[in-house]
């Protein structure tokens, strides 16, 4: 309807704000680990930080969304995020010898604002007059696939061409993003979103068992996305070998266009939304063990790559399988699925990086590295890589039982 569409403007611009804050820092991982020396341990911590902040918002708006103002929190999110960035960009370079404990407080900010987003923008579009609400929720994903694009494009540039001691003044360049969105929202119009009346109504839901489904699907589905998407950067420079600016360049770009291409192939002709999902997650299984298991570069660039594509409709996929086996709950089902993507997202990123951490400075690790012809930091890399491969494969059994059962999907 023309009376939503700056809303839409809104929510869109938003999303790429999330794609900036998401995607920025670790293609900036190995700049922060060579400026300030934070270990990939902490840098690990920053993603786990981050997503284990946005499912406590999650949680908050599951059992309490009817106490908040919507289109007060809908309206301050971007708001949030300029605060953020702000704190991001400036506390490393007034206090570097504390640099990490700025950009954990950013961190923790840019979270909320970003449970924000999860919990509240789906429901928004879904609250919409739309023909197609399925095809309009995998439009809106896609607009973050599409946002991460530039922002890869642009931060590997920037740092190519400037160098990694001015990565700050890309982080207040674009800083406008959420600015832009904060503006945009200040006239719009806002549609009724669906809230459960009582903690009550949010707990009956809570007994239906393709609630915990869905939930378990969006975990890994979070989990196979966001693993790549945190950790392609550092694994193409130091776990293959690759210069930076052509690793990012043709990796993460790439996984960034795959995703946004899937999401946007959805919209348009999408339909079979489980069998989707399914092959979806079997595709991804296969793109991190090719990761793993195979050292030839050119190679590992387009398993990262494919891995966008095969991971694009895990996330919105299980919202639109979630609200066709749950019809009421509003808010609080989208907050309850925020919840568990925000889950595999935060643990099996942290995982890697513990992982990576701990087989770098094993004390067989020499040997081992000499015996395979890669270099400890290679074989981290590989190893990390490798947890995010058993999650997927643990997935594909949830996802046969989904599809399965689709019954009405």
């Amino acid at each position: 309807m023309q009376k939503y569409h700056r809303l839409k403007l809104a929510c869109y611009s938003t999303n790429v704000a999330m794609a900036v804050m998401a995607n920025m820092p670790p293609v900036l991982f190995l700049t922060f680990n060579r400026m300030y020396g934070i270990s990939f341990t902490q840098l690990g911590f920053l993603v786990f930080l981050s997503f284990s902040a946005q499912l406590f918002i999650d949680l908050a708006f599951s059992f309490y969304s009817h106490k908040f103002n919507i289109p007060l929190a809908v309206k301050v999110t971007p708001l949030l995020t300029f605060i953020s960035l702000l704190i991001y960009t400036l506390w490393p370079v007034l206090f570097p010898d504390v640099a990490y404990a700025g950009m954990l407080l950013a961190t923790l900010l840019f979270s909320i604002s970003g449970g924000f987003a999860e919990v509240l923008i789906s429901p928004v579009i879904a609250a919409i007059p739309s023909e197609n609400p399925d095809r309009e929720m995998s439009k809106l994903h896609s607009i973050y696939a599409w946002g991460v694009v530039p922002v890869t494009i642009i931060s590997t540039l920037y740092i190519a061409l400037f160098g990694d001691k001015n990565w700050h003044w890309l982080a207040l360049a674009l800083s406008v993003v959420p600015l832009i969105s904060f503006v945009l929202y200040l006239g719009a119009d806002m549609p009724k979103v669906e809230t459960p009346e009582k903690v009550s109504g949010a707990i009956s839901i809570m007994k239906n068992k393709w609630l915990w489904v869905c939930v378990l699907t969006i975990f890994f589905g979070g989990a196979a996305e966001v693993s790549m998407a945190q950790w392609s950067s550092g694994f193409l420079e130091q776990g293959l070998g690759l210069p930076k600016i052509w690793g990012d360049m043709f990796g993460v770009a790439l996984f960034a266009v795959m995703l946004g291409l899937g999401r946007s192939l959805y919209a348009k002709i999408g339909k079979k939304v489980t069998k989707v999902l399914l092959f979806g997650m079997i595709g991804a299984t296969i793109c991190y063990l090719t990761v793993v298991f195979c050292d030839v570069a050119f190679v590992g660039v387009i398993a990262v790559a494919l891995t966008g594509f095969c991971t694009s409709m895990l996330w919105p996929g299980s919202l639109i399988f979630a609200e066709s086996k749950i019809t009421q709950g509003g808010v609080f089902i989208f907050a309850m699925m925020a919840a568990g993507g925000d889950l595999g997202a935060s643990v099996v990123p942290q995982l890697i990086g513990i992982t990576t951490d701990g087989v770098m400075t094993a004390g067989w690790i020499e040997s081992l590295s000499q015996a395979l012809a890669i270099t400890p930091e290679q074989l981290g890399m590989k190893a990390g890589m490798l947890v995010a491969a058993i999650f997927c494969v643990a997935a594909i059994p949830l996802y046969i039982y989904v599809h399965k059962n689709r019954n009405s999907v």
